[in-house]
């Protein structure tokens, strides 16, 4: 993304990866093989499945294979866990073949996941092995969680490769399941640099290493805003970040995002959020405002994230709230691109304040000040706290504008939103 002109600062949406890993039980094939394991210090013992299938014989089908084969997995699986949350790396690559690919990746995801902080590791496979050749590839999917003991996890579907040694399943290759929406997660696909504060968590590559401390620095003081505009006052326990090089931009969360983007939030499951942020251009000037606005994502919208569609104006402005860090709205950056919205015949409606692919980045930053301007309206007239319950009723609950104005405002949602809409247009001339 390039400065939008007239703003002095980049506009910054929201993405949201709703992936949903695909869980596929045959009715033939009942057997769901779970390994639990948590880090609860030495000790700790996993609870693998109790139901202990047939070895394989001569002129078995091989669905007998399959079964008994996804079995051994998830007994070395199992170990790997433990040695995960031990701190064993030798054993966590036991798993795998000697000299094949997923060494590597293995001994990436290993210390990554160790400087994460990782405190949850639980294995799950829906799925039956499926024969490769003379190999066997099945998906493997990881409820996990990071820093807090006892947290809720969220899961990502890893598709792995085996070789059968004998009786002993040994995994040649690992990569993100292909029908993941939202990986690779950084901690799949790079080496990974970390720095763990009192409410943040922020990771980069050796790239930007310079920068890892101002960036967490940063995020420490955006995580005090954001904590403001939690829903229920629940704000997460953490806030994870990922500072990304332009190479990691263009991977992590599978890339591919507009132009503009300089920064989004993802849901992962178990309520948390990915904030990651793109390195290129950002200097120091705007990097407080992208991390509240972000964070605030995080920490305002419901667990699984949200499709924004005819709210979008509320969900991002609720964030440029938060970026503006209090200041007044005569000092909004992007006041200029409303006014120039609004010379161009601008009169709502907020429903569809939504930039579309092909906006420039004066539209874009426009469009952000509509939902900026707007949400400030609501704030002024009503306080803060009733403007989050107007959040709530309408993103979290899923109730339309009409009924959450009459209940949290007292008011009909038409003459409000003509209010704001009128203050729009009165704030920018």
């Amino acid at each position: 993304m390039t400065d939008a002109p007239g703003s002095g600062r980049r506009r910054w949406p929201l993405w949201l990866a709703l992936g949903v890993v695909a869980m596929v039980l045959s009715c033939a094939v009942p057997l769901v093989v779970i390994v639990t394991l948590r880090d609860h210090g030495p000790g700790a013992a996993a609870n693998a499945s109790p139901v202990a299938i047939q070895s394989p014989e001569p002129g078995d089908p091989e669905q007998v294979t399959q079964l008994w084969l996804r079995e051994r997995i998830a007994e070395v699986l199992t170990r790997q866990a433990g040695a995960l949350l031990r701190g064993d790396e030798r054993g966590f690559l036991a798993v795998a073949e000697p000299k094949s690919a997923a060494v590597g990746a293995l001994r990436r995801q290993f210390r990554s996941l160790r400087a994460l902080r990782v405190t949850a590791w639980q294995v799950r496979i829906t799925d039956i092995p499926e024969r490769a050749g003379s190999r066997w590839r099945v998906a493997v999917t990881y409820e996990h969680c990071f820093v807090d003991p006892g947290c809720l996890t969220g899961p990502v579907s890893i598709e792995t490769t085996w070789l059968d040694r004998g009786g002993v399943p040994r995994m040649v290759a690992v990569e993100p399941s292909p029908s993941a929406q939202d990986g690779p997660r950084p901690w799949e696909a790079s080496d990974l640099v970390v720095a763990v504060g009192k409410r943040a968590v922020v990771a980069t590559t050796a790239g930007q290493k310079g920068r890892l401390a101002e960036v967490l620095r940063e995020a420490e003081r955006a995580a005090e805003v954001a904590d403001r505009y939690a829903v229920g006052g629940l704000a997460p326990r953490h806030y994870q970040v990922f500072f990304a090089g332009e190479a990691e931009w263009r991977r992590w969360y599978g890339g591919d995002r507009p132009e503009w983007t300089a920064g989004y939030a993802v849901p992962v499951g178990g309520g948390h959020f990915d904030v990651v942020l793109n390195a290129k251009d950002l200097h120091s000037s705007v990097l407080d405002d992208l991390l509240r606005h972000e964070m605030t994502h995080a920490a305002s919208l419901p667990g699984g994230g949200y499709r924004t569609g005819e709210n979008w104006w509320l969900v991002e402005g609720i964030a440029d709230l938060a970026a503006a860090g209090g200041r007044p709205v005569s000092r909004y950056e992007s006041l200029g691109d409303v006014r120039r919205l609004v010379a161009s015949g601008w009169n709502g409606p907020l429903s569809a304040a939504e930039p579309g692919q092909r906006a420039t980045d004066w539209q874009v930053s426009a469009a952000y000040g509509v939902g900026y301007l707007a949400v400030r309206h609501l704030v002024d007239r009503f306080g803060e706290q009733a403007m989050l319950d107007f959040f709530k009723a309408v993103v979290h609950e899923r109730k339309s504008p009409e009924v959450a104005s009459t209940e949290v405002f007292g008011e009909p949602w038409q003459a409000l939103h003509d209010d704001c809409v009128s203050y729009v247009r009165s704030a920018a001339s």
